[in-house]
């Protein structure tokens, strides 16, 4: 089982909000997730983001591989 780190998205239609999302890879983007990490969200002015680095950290020692895009909201 091969899993990875990476945005679900949410919301209503024109909205950007995703969470961040531990999956298997070959699961839908919105399909069902192993565990919640947090949450992001881009308007057209700001952008906004809880993340658990705890449990990131945790799925990434365990050999969990992060998307470019949650890698980039983690520096």
């Amino acid at each position: 089982m091969s899993v990875v780190i990476r945005l679900t998205r949410t919301g209503k239609k024109g909205e950007r909000k995703f969470r961040v999302v531990v999956k298997e890879k070959r699961s839908r983007r919105d399909g069902t997730a192993i565990e919640s990490l947090g949450w992001y969200e881009k308007d057209e002015a700001t952008e906004k983001k809880e993340i658990n680095k705890e449990r990131y950290n945790y799925w990434v020692s365990k050999g969990a591989k992060p998307s470019s895009t949650v890698e980039r909201l983690m520096s």
